[in-house]
């Protein structure tokens, strides 16, 4: 239903809320299908309590290697008052010693995950999709850099976990099973 020639999810959704009238626009990406409400709500929340933010988002805390060494993974660095500093598929920060084990177990943590949903005010979604495509969103595949790139604040949410995101193929056949033994469960409840 949208155009064939866009640069990216957050384009496409630009495209359609143009036709709506909210003020407040949630995209929920489709490799998160298991996210929960409340983390969706907290999205919502830090723009009604932030008005000066455009658009935030969430992330975790990474406590384990396999998944900050995973560039399927995106990871989020931000400053003191949660305003994001950087996305990447690469480890970010980077440890110049190298990375250690008591990285991992850390307070706070070390290390964020981002979690692939995105809330946006309409009128920025919309003025965000006319904004031209920034270097690092080109070579890193991350719409959200874009935004940074040209200035807007990015505010990020954190929660303590999130479901496990869809990146790979065995992800999805995680997926599938975990979905098939929920199934199986309310059966035989």
């Amino acid at each position: 239903m949208t155009s064939e020639n866009i640069p990216s999810g957050t384009d496409r959704i630009a495209e359609a809320a143009a036709f709506e009238d909210a003020d407040i626009i949630v995209n929920v990406q489709g490799d998160e299908p298991e996210i929960s409400g409340t983390s969706i709500d907290l999205a919502i929340q830090i723009l009604l309590d932030h008005p000066d933010f455009v658009m935030s988002t969430l992330g975790a805390p990474i406590r384990i290697r396999e998944q900050l060494e995973d560039p399927g993974c995106v990871k989020v660095v931000f400053d003191s008052t949660y305003r994001a500093l950087y996305f990447s598929r690469s480890v970010i920060p980077h440890p110049r010693g190298g990375i250690r084990e008591e990285h991992f177990t850390q307070s706070p943590p070390l290390f964020y995950r981002h979690i692939g949903l995105y809330a946006y005010r309409r009128e920025f979604l919309l003025r965000m999709s006319r904004l031209e495509q920034s270097a690092p969103e080109i070579i890193e595949s991350l719409e959200q850099l874009r935004c940074l790139h040209h200035g807007y604040s990015i505010m990020v949410g954190i929660v303590d976990g999130t479901a496990q995101g869809i990146d790979t193929p065995e992800d999805y056949r995680r997926f599938v099973r975990r979905t098939a033994e929920k199934q199986s469960y309310l059966v035989g409840s």
